[in-house]
């Protein structure tokens, strides 16, 4: 246990540098172009909302670039790919969690002192469950996280070349897919697969929300990807 709380501590650390001069360089900018707006509208703009797509930004950057340095300094320490993707998990929910919890603040304090800023997750659920608001970002940002992570796996594993061809070929079985719902398969199913995508997102029939399904859905779709990547990283060598 205190081998792997060590592996995360350390994988953890060298993203908070980066954390950091992300968040100082978003608000800055920010505060520059909510100050400029302000004068041009009186106040009636906010010039920005749901500033949480950058940080989906950063953490999918931080599950690619972090990947390489932590896991050949780990493997040189003695660390088994079983404990480096478990530190590597860890690390991924701790530094989730964290971006949330602050994109949560400030998203709501943003909007407290001007009611026309909206975060993302108040742009599909609106305001008032701090609570809500801090957890199905943390698990969408990890959802991210592990996505990114089992990409940039596949990338060491298999090559650029033929890593490029998988991606077009999952673009082309999506387009493929897009296209069987739109002229190919009948209304009902349509219906039906829209209706579950709803519902997925928390977005009930009757009208009401339940915010339960989307972080489940996040939860599901991140440890999809969490187990291929276990799968890839039991036999990854660095190239």
């Amino acid at each position: 246990m205190n081998k792997l709380k060590s592996a995360v501590l350390y994988e953890y650390l060298t993203k908070v540098r980066a954390i950091g001069i992300f968040y100082l360089i978003q608000y800055l900018i920010v505060a520059l172009i909510f100050a400029i707006v302000a004068i041009c509208t009186e106040g009636k703009e906010t010039g920005s909302n749901t500033l949480e797509f950058s940080s989906v930004v950063f953490v999918s950057v931080i599950g690619v670039l972090g990947y390489k340095e932590d896991f050949k300094a780990l493997l040189q320490n003695g660390y088994t790919r079983k404990y480096i993707f478990g530190a590597t998990i860890c690390m991924f929910t701790l530094l989730a969690g964290t971006m949330a919890l602050i994109d949560t603040i400030i998203g709501n304090t943003l909007h407290f002192f001007n009611s026309n800023y909206f975060t993302l997750y108040s742009s599909l659920y609106g305001f008032g469950n701090v609570f809500a608001n801090w957890l199905w970002l943390t698990v969408l940002y990890l959802m991210f996280c592990s996505l990114f992570y089992f990409v940039v796996l596949i990338i060491n594993r298999v090559g650029k070349t033929v890593s490029l061809l998988i991606g077009v070929g999952v673009c082309s079985l999506i387009l493929l897919v897009i296209a069987l719902f739109q002229f190919v398969f009948p209304d009902e199913l349509v219906s039906k697969t829209g209706e579950f995508m709803m519902k997925a997102m928390g977005f009930m029939s009757d009208g009401t929300i339940n915010l339960f399904f989307p972080i489940l859905s996040f939860l599901v779709i991140g440890m999809i990807f969490g187990i291929g990547s276990y799968a890839v990283i039991r036999r990854t060598e660095l190239r």
